[in-house]
């Protein structure tokens, strides 16, 4: 029975007490026995949490208390067992490094396109207005082997950091093209999507809510294997479940 609810969330908003913060949030955690990893910086929030539902309602409910977390939207996911081992709570410089600070996210999004308007896109080849739309994968190479989107744009990267020097590396084959980031839960293609549009691409999108929102909005179209997670469930279906190869490992 999957008992176990299992969130991801991110949020870019200012957050110029993360250090007090990071008390606070591990307390609520701790006391209602949730597992995971939280990691808060002066540009936000990222979270990765697992427990049995209540515990889980309930911190989120206290989150959507905080108006800087008010619209915070966790992707959900069931497993029969609890993925963490521990519960983390960290301040770090970035919650997704880049090493790029002109990119502040809090200041302003790329425009962002859900996953029921990507799959349209996908199934026609163009976008609403007859462009030819490319999937561009943001995440580490080892993710992209296990599952992307077909055809997607891979520049196989071993961290999120060599993103900008590989964009202009790369730049020239985006050109004129409509283009969809993506990346796990969101946070690394918001990221990707500012700074292709910094750089001149006109027609960049960041797919909302990453792979995960895909699957749970779409049935796996066009994506093709599984997506990594970082935790022990390792891989999870479009049906968001663990891979089978995954759970008979354990």
């Amino acid at each position: 029975m999957n008992s176990i609810l299992n969130i991801s969330a991110y949020k870019f908003v200012p957050l110029p007490v993360a250090p007090a913060l990071r008390e606070l949030l591990h307390g609520w955690a701790t006391d209602l026995a949730l597992k995971g990893t939280i990691l808060l910086a002066g540009e936000g929030i990222n979270l990765f949490l697992a427990a049995p539902e209540a515990g889980v309602r309930d911190f989120v409910a206290r989150l959507h208390a905080d108006r800087r977390f008010a619209d915070i939207a966790p992707k959900e996911s069931w497993s029969a067992t609890q993925p963490f081992k521990k519960m983390l709570v960290k301040v770090k410089n970035e919650i997704i490094r880049m090493d790029h600070p002109a990119i502040q996210p809090s200041s302003g999004r790329a425009p962002a396109v859900d996953a029921a308007t990507v799959k349209r896109w996908l199934d026609q080849g163009v976008d609403d207005s007859g462009r030819p739309v490319v999937t561009l994968d943001t995440r580490n190479a080892f993710e992209v082997d296990h599952g992307t989107f077909t055809g997607a744009v891979d520049w196989r990267i071993d961290k999120f950091s060599q993103f900008p020097q590989a964009l202009r590396a790369h730049k020239a084959e985006l050109q004129g093209k409509t283009v969809v980031s993506f990346c796990t839960g969101g946070i690394r293609c918001e990221k990707a999507a500012i700074l292709m549009r910094e750089e001149g691409l006109d027609h960049v999108y960041q797919l909302e809510g990453g792979i995960l929102k895909y699957f749970e909005e779409t049935d796996g179209a066009h994506y093709q294997g599984s997506c990594f997670v970082f935790d022990e469930r390792r891989t999870l279906e479009a049906d968001l479940s663990a891979s089978a190869l995954d759970t008979m490992k354990k």
